[in-house]
């Protein structure tokens, strides 16, 4: 009797362990950012909807860009009024802002918040509908316009990604959109924006590129193409981050960082993210707090409650941040992974818990609500209930 072939696409064990990845054209290096104008004009774009925020033009990182779309010849409108956790608003009235216009290519200047700004704003011009109907997965029927991004933080990887987090005011929640649809058709990464940064955005934009790579490489969802990204973006952040905020000016450091970020963004983008995730954006859309500082916060609780889950994923994140785990128990592994992690957040001056951000033990039934419901939660390597939660916020208080 002969055996039936069983076609791939047949086969439930083989259409399980089927990943996708995307990812956007990227160039990186130094004087990237001056490649805006080019590229742009590439697209075909004859006037360009600049997307950036009032830090980043003070830096005059903008001006660099808005440079270059002149020598290409392209006029420009500069819209501003971005907020360190973009709103709802802000995307709306800037889609008002591309339309009136008549722009036809995007270019976002900054760190995330302006890039998912961006993102909205692409989003709004061809769907026709307000943003916040997108939230959830591939929920975006119409592709946006060209949008090309300029990062100028090491951390967020927005320009890489396929996610884009926006603010609701009136809710006072964050909601995640997730689509290939979002991601930018170009990035340029240019190392030398970096050096501007202010200590604290340095540490807080590191430590999420940090958190990105973890949870990428312990989610459900992960793969051996984006462990090997997860992997190598804990290896350079962990290892350059406390170097590079010593030393401001030093390219080669400001290098590592970034490209730790590239390799941070371009696993999560694909492998989704966790707990930590999901509670930083409740924290977030709640109180307002900045993005990086409630993971940095959250990150050593999340991983105590879900290594009983992974600890050997764990294990390797702990060697790939240097640690000599050797023949330890488990119990002993875990202190250390948790220590190391400790002990970087004080190094870069993040210290302290919940409370100092604000937070209160009334604050932790809604937070957690909210959290639960998080589209990151659904790849955490541990399910947590709504109770789960809330112990992890009241340990990290």
């Amino acid at each position: 009797m002969t055996a039936r072939k069983i076609h791939p696409i047949d086969d439930g064990q083989y259409v399980r362990n089927l990943r996708k990845f995307v990812q956007p054209e990227f160039i990186f290096g130094p004087s990237a950012r001056k490649l805006a104008g080019r590229y742009a004009k590439d697209f075909g774009a004859c006037r360009v909807l600049v997307v950036t925020d009032p830090g980043v033009i003070a830096a005059g990182w903008t001006r660099d860009v808005t440079e270059g779309l002149e020598a290409a010849g392209l006029t420009f409108i500069v819209y501003d009024r971005v907020s360190p956790n973009p709103r709802s608003e802000e995307v709306m009235a800037g889609a008002a802002v591309y339309e009136k216009e008549e722009c036809d290519v995007i270019v976002a200047v900054g760190g995330g918040s302006p890039i998912d700004c961006a993102k909205g704003i692409g989003i709004v011009s061809s769907n026709g509908r307000h943003i916040l109907e997108f939230e959830g997965i591939d929920r975006i029927a119409v592709p946006m316009p060209p949008l090309i991004c300029i990062p100028t933080t090491g951390g967020t990887s927005a320009d890489v990604s396929q996610f884009a987090i926006i603010t609701s005011e009136q809710k006072r929640s964050k909601i995640a959109i997730v689509s290939k649809a979002v991601v930018p058709d170009l990035s340029l990464i240019d190392p030398v924006t970096l050096t501007t940064m202010p200590s604290r955005l340095t540490a807080s934009t590191g430590l999420d590129a940090l958190t990105h790579g973890i949870e990428a490489f312990v989610s459900s969802a992960s793969s051996p193409i984006t462990d090997l990204h997860a992997l190598e973006a804990i290896r350079l952040i962990s290892s350059n981050l406390v170097e590079s905020m010593q030393h401001p000016d030093n390219l080669e450091l400001r290098t590592r960082v970034m490209q730790g970020s590239l390799h941070a963004g371009m696993a999560f983008s694909n492998a989704s993210l966790g707990a930590t995730h999901a509670m930083a954006h409740s924290l977030g859309g709640l109180l307002d707090i900045a993005h990086g500082e409630c993971n940095s916060v959250l990150l050593d609780h999340v991983i105590d409650f879900n290594f009983e889950a992974t600890g050997v994923r764990y294990r390797r994140i702990g060697e790939a941040m240097g640690l000599k785990l050797g023949k330890m128990a488990v119990k002993e592994q875990k202190a250390d992974i948790l220590r190391r992690i400790r002990e970087l957040r004080e190094a870069v001056q993040v210290s302290g818990g919940l409370r100092v951000l604000g937070v209160s033990k009334a604050d932790i039934p809604v937070l957690a609500r909210k959290a639960v419901k998080d589209v990151c939660m659904v790849t955490n390597p541990r399910h947590p209930n709504q109770r789960d939660i809330e112990v992890i916020y009241d340990e990290a208080l």
